[in-house]
């Protein structure tokens, strides 16, 4: 299986930032922007979905928010209202946000001390 791995930099022109990265597409036509970054003990996951207000036709609204929402009441291996209870025991944040083009999720995580 190939994923079509590479690497790129994006920099800023102005400040001269330079963030190292891999992007790559799955087979499923996920794309992943991976960035290593290990001058924090955190973990940071963002995900981003092509769906917002902006795809909905008259009279079917709405929807892209509440699935949303739904995201984080349960799933096959997170028992329903267990997404935000286990990530904020473990002294993490995550949140969600919809608008016009994109639908997002992020989570991050302190890295556990051994």
């Amino acid at each position: 299986m190939q994923f079509g791995l590479f690497s790129f930099k994006t920099q800023n022109k102005e400040t001269g930032l330079s963030i190292p990265s891999e992007k790559f597409t799955l087979p499923n036509g996920l794309t992943v922007v991976l960035n290593v970054d290990k001058s924090d003990p955190i973990a940071a996951l963002a995900i981003y979905y092509h769906v917002g207000s902006s795809r909905e036709v008259p009279g079917k609204t709405g929807f892209a928010h509440l699935f949303e929402h739904m995201m984080f009441q349960k799933s096959e291996n997170v028992g329903e209202d267990q997404f935000f209870k286990n990530i904020q025991n473990a002294g993490g944040i995550l949140n969600g946000s919809t608008n016009q083009d994109r639908t997002n999720y992020f989570e991050v995580n302190p890295e556990k001390c051994s």
